[in-house]
């Protein structure tokens, strides 16, 4: 999926939805991090730049953008989020020494999903697995 600001703006629009300053600013903001932020990184990049920008507002603007499914909720532990630009379905692998994180493409783990889906009957439309250990080097 393609995820630069300008292509999430326009299925913004296509879904029906106004592009308002504050969702711009946060979308830019996580595109040019690359990567996961919490909201209140995401706040702390763009409060300055964004009139009438105030934490709340970040919440909500995370909340529509991940339930358009442009922005991807990451649990990152400790009861934090974390947030990035929905790309393609991946995962993480989290090294509770270090903090190192590496992804994981959901075709390396498609065979789970298949089996969870034929034992439980569910489709599953959507997921983010975070997996915790110890990386090659703190092992």
């Amino acid at each position: 999926m393609t995820c630069s600001p300008e292509h999430l703006a326009r299925q913004i629009r296509e879904k029906g939805f106004r592009l308002t300053p504050q969702r711009v600013a946060i979308v830019n903001a996580l595109h040019a991090a690359g990567g996961h932020l919490s909201a209140l990184e995401i706040y702390a990049r763009v409060h300055g730049s964004t009139p009438g920008l105030t934490e709340p507002t970040v919440y909500r603007t995370l909340d529509f953008l991940a339930q358009n499914d442009l922005v991807r909720v990451t649990h990152t532990g400790g009861g934090k989020l974390a947030y990035e630009l929905a790309r393609h379905q991946h995962h993480h692998m989290v090294c509770r020494a270090c903090g190192q994180e590496q992804e994981v493409r959901q075709a390396q783990l498609q065979a789970i999903y298949d089996q969870v889906e034929q034992i439980t009957g569910y489709r599953l439309t959507e997921s983010h697995l975070t997996f915790r250990g110890l990386c090659p080097k703190c092992k």
